[in-house]
């Protein structure tokens, strides 16, 4: 199961610099994850400073 960034997110770019399959991209409130892409590695999580992101 993918991670999904929450309303938490501060629209940074950490994760989507971080992302090694470029499964992230910016939304119009939140950056957000392609499910279909993500390989569930974490790597965005560890990026985050604010922890807006969650498993889903």
């Amino acid at each position: 199961m993918a991670y999904n960034i929450t309303d938490a997110c501060v629209k940074c770019g950490s994760c989507a610099d971080n992302c090694p399959v470029e499964a992230i991209s910016e939304g119009d409130e939140k950056y957000v994850i392609d499910a279909d892409i993500c390989v569930n590695c974490g790597t965005c999580v560890d990026n985050c400073p604010v922890e807006a992101i969650e498993e889903g």
